[in-house]
C-alpha cells in the first residue's frame, strides 16, 4: 500500500485528458490517482450504442478504478472516506456535488474552472468567452461550495485566445492550462497550505448551456459579433440561415476586412468564392456551406447545385444572449 495521499477526480469531457494525464505520470511521486468519477456510458451515434465518455474510456485504458454513479450520494462520499481519499479535483463532471462529498477528503474538493472568476460561472465558460469577443479567458482553482461556482479560488491561469480559435481549440488550450496551474500548486494543496481569494460578487457574470436553437444566426448583430459565435458554437450546435424554404448550415466564415455596405441585415451583397451577406455592421463572408441532407462544400462548389444570388434575404433569428448578472 503506497504512503502517498490518494486523489480522486471527478470528471466526464475530454477537455480534463490533460490533468489526468499529469497526475498518472509526472504527479506519481507525489500522490496516487485512487480513482476517476465520471458520468455513466451512453447511448450514442446513429446505432445508439452505450459508449464511454473520453474520461471514461481514458480510465479503462490507463487501468485507474472507474465509478460509474447515475448519481452521486452520500453512499459515494462514504466510499471516498473508507479509501482515505486526501483531495477530491472536479472539472467538467456534469452533477451537483452534495456537503457529504464535498467534506469527504480531509483537504477538500477542488474544482477547475474554465473562466477568470467572477466572471462566467455556469455550464459554458470557454465557449461564451468565445462568442463574447473576448482576448483572454482562463481555468481556475476554486473551492467546490454549494453555490455554483462560489467558492474561494486559490490560483488561476491565463489562456490567450486567438483570432481563429474556435471552441474545441479553445477547450483544448483550457484543459492543458490545467496542469501548470496544478503542477505549481499541489504540494500545497495535499498540504492543506493553499493561500485563497473570495471572489469579488460585485463582478459574478453567469453563462448559461448552449441550445441547439443558439445556432441559428442573428443578422442584427455585427458581423464581428456573429464571426465569433460562429467560432464558439463549431462543432455544436454550429451557424445556420433560412433561405426560402432550405435551412442552410454555414461552416468557415470571416469578417469582410474592406469597405462597409448600406444594405439591410440578413442582404446578400455578392456570391462567388464566398457568399457575402450584409450585418448591423460590417458584412459577414461564408466561404463553406451545406445544404439539407449533403455535405459542407466550399461556397463556389456549393452555389454551382444550389442558387443563392445578390439580393436574397437571408433569415436567421434574434440571439439569446449567453450572459446574465443573476441566475
Amino acid at each position: 500500500m503506497s504512503e502517498l495521499p490518494n486523489i480522486v477526480f471527478f470528471g466526464s469531457d475530454a477537455i480534463c485528458l490533460p490533468v489526468l494525464n499529469y497526475l498518472k505520470q509526472e504527479a506519481a511521486g507525489e500522490c496516487v490517482l485512487r480513482a476517476v468519477v465520471s458520468q455513466p456510458d451512453r447511448r450514442q451515434g446513429r446505432g445508439k450504442k452505450l459508449q464511454p465518455n473520453p474520461v471514461a474510456a481514458w480510465a479503462a485504458e490507463n487501468g485507474v478504478e472507474l465509478l460509474q454513479p447515475e448519481s452521486p450520494t452520500r453512499e459515494l462520499a462514504q466510499w471516498l472516506a473508507t479509501e482515505q481519499t486526501a483531495v477530491s479535483l472536479v472539472m467538467a463532471y456534469g452533477h451537483f456535488l452534495q456537503k457529504s462529498l464535498r467534506e469527504a477528503a480531509p483537504q477538500g474538493m477542488w474544482n477547475f474552472h474554465g473562466s477568470l472568476l467572477p466572471n462566467y460561472r455556469g455550464a459554458s465558460p470557454v465557449e461564451t468567452a468565445l462568442a463574447s469577443g473576448d482576448t483572454e479567458t482562463g481555468v481556475g482553482l476554486m473551492q467546490v461550495v454549494k453555490e455554483m461556482d462560489a467558492g474561494a479560488v486559490a490560483d488561476v491561469e491565463v489562456v490567450h485566445i486567438g483570432e481563429l480559435d474556435t471552441g474545441p481549440a479553445l477547450r483544448a488550450k483550457v484543459g492543458e492550462a490545467v496542469v501548470p496551474l496544478l503542477r505549481r500548486n499541489l504540494s500545497a494543496l495535499l498540504a492543506g497550505e493553499l493561500s485563497l481569494t473570495e471572489q469579488d460578487q460585485s463582478k459574478v457574470t453567469y453563462c448559461r448551456k448552449m441550445r441547439k436553437e443558439d445556432g441559428a444566426i442573428d443578422f442584427s448583430l455585427s458581423a464581428m459579433e456573429i464571426y465569433n459565435r460562429l467560432r464558439a458554437f463549431s462543432p455544436w450546435p454550429g451557424g445556420y440561415f433560412d433561405h426560402g424554404e432550405s435551412r442552410i448550415k454555414v461552416g468557415r466564415a470571416s469578417v469582410a476586412a474592406d469597405e462597409l455596405s448600406s444594405a439591410a441585415p440578413g442582404i446578400v451583397l455578392s456570391t462567388g468564392s464566398e457568399v457575402r451577406v450584409a450585418t448591423s455592421e460590417g458584412d459577414i463572408c461564408f466561404h463553406e456551406l451545406q445544404r439539407p441532407g449533403a455535405r459542407m462544400l466550399p461556397a463556389a462548389d456549393f452555389l454551382r447545385g444550389y442558387p443563392i444570388v445578390a439580393g436574397d434575404l437571408l433569415m436567421g433569428s434574434l440571439a439569446e444572449p449567453l450572459v446574465r448578472q443573476d441566475f
